[in-house]
């Protein structure tokens, strides 16, 4: 959702002296999910940024963002920890790597430990 006066969203244009204009967005279109057997999801442990706590990292999910947050919940579930999901990116607090690597293959995933 864009809003109408989002000035900053507006590359290129300056002023235009039409009374009827409206600007238009380039709006990121929502990829479709891929089903799990297409998706290649990478799982990794990481500390960076993070004071020294670990978390472990789903990467390369490819979908809408409620699907996300679908399978989010789940391992979050499963696993029983906090986590989050943005950009295409699921945290989970701790280190979990073999839990969610075996839930996730269990659900039909293709996934590779990374690191």
């Amino acid at each position: 959702m864009t809003k109408k006066n989002d000035w900053k969203n507006r590359e290129g244009v300056v002023y235009s002296t039409k009374q009827d204009f409206e600007f238009k967005y380039d709006a990121a279109e929502q990829t479709k999910t891929l089903p799990p057997q297409q998706q290649n999801l990478k799982v990794q442990l990481d500390t960076s940024g993070r004071a020294g706590k670990q978390v472990t990292l789903v990467s390369g999910f490819i979908g809408q963002n409620s699907d996300l947050e679908q399978l989010t919940k789940l391992l979050k579930s499963k696993c029983g920890v906090g986590g989050s999901a943005k950009e295409g990116v699921i945290l989970v607090q701790g280190d979990v790597r073999t839990k969610i690597f075996d839930l996730l293959v269990k659900e039909g995933y293709k996934v590779k430990k990374v690191g």
